[in-house]
């Protein structure tokens, strides 16, 4: 079973929203890279962030990467999504763990920190990719992705991320929901919008009740008739693979490679993004060397 992401718009054409389930996922860069509770919340949202942007904004073959630097102890996170679903990513610092806000949340503010960007950059596949950055608005992800579709999108929107972490650190439920207003909507149709928002439960609420997509898009969009155009799996997949890291050290000097012989009698790659590791032998390495002749 994969997640799922839910499309519609609205029957006026004056909104395209979209809604997620995103706990699988979660829970496999939880596992893949041991996160504790705040770096799991900060990874979490920002993987859940970028399905949302990558599959609202880009076309089938294109990808983005984001990242988000921020002065907090978590550090960088850097994820990479697709139009079809398709998600990856890590954190700098996965073992961080702090004290739960008031209210009883996970800090993620504290964890990312409020100085510092947010900053996407899309492959459209043409000769130069396309970066937008803003400066980090909340540190609470939600808001600073919906701030940078705001400004680097030009399309006002209105973004939710939300991760539930358990007290044994597993992830209970995580997911997200996009809504984009469109040209025809009004003022008072935004602020329909916006009084929902307000009244519903916190989302990893909700997918601990069982909630639907579906269900929680009536919530969401609440007093709006929408048009249901399509569902779609969302799934943590990393593309890394022993003949592409191959390839990156056939870009070192034959010196380093020698060096890998003599002191490792062989070599291993670690990929940052999923945590699969590849061992390269001498016999590999020197193969490698010879190639470049």
């Amino acid at each position: 079973m994969t997640d799922t992401l839910t499309k519609a718009v609205s029957k006026d054409g004056k909104f395209r929203a979209y809604v997620m389930n995103a706990t699988k996922t979660v829970q496999e860069a939880q596992q893949r890279h041991d996160t504790w509770r705040n770096s799991s919340a900060a990874l979490g949202r920002t993987l859940i962030g970028s399905i949302l942007v990558a599959t609202s904004t880009l076309k089938e073959d294109e990808v983005l990467t984001t990242r988000i630097q921020g002065d907090g102890p978590v550090g960088a996170i850097v994820v990479d999504a697709n139009a079809k679903g398709d998600v990856k990513g890590y954190i700098s610092n996965p073992h961080v763990s702090l004290k739960a806000r008031e209210d009883g949340h996970i800090d993620v503010k504290a964890a990312v920190g409020t100085n510092g960007t947010l900053s996407i950059t899309k492959d459209l596949r043409l000769k130069e990719p396309f970066t937008g950055q803003v400066p980090l608005v909340s540190g609470e992800i939600g808001m600073d992705f919906a701030y940078y579709m705001a400004k680097s999108e030009q399309i006002p929107s209105a973004l939710g991320v939300s991760v539930f972490v358990e007290p044994n650190e597993e992830v209970g439920a995580a997911g997200g929901f996009l809504v984009q207003t469109l040209p025809g909507a009004t003022d008072k149709d935004i602020e329909k919008i916006e009084n929902n928002l307000k009244v519903i439960p916190n989302l990893s609420t909700l997918l601990n009740e069982n909630l639907s997509n579906k269900d929680i898009m009536e919530k969401v969009m609440n007093g709006i008739d929408m048009k249901y155009l399509q569902d779609m799996p969302v799934q943590f997949k990393c593309d890394c693979s022993k003949e592409r890291f191959a390839k990156s050290l056939a870009t070192l000097s034959k010196d380093e490679l020698n060096s890998m012989i003599k002191e490792n009698h062989g070599a291993e790659a670690v990929c940052k993004f999923c945590g699969n590791k590849y061992q390269y032998s001498e016999a590999e390495l020197e193969k490698i060397i010879a190639e470049k002749d």
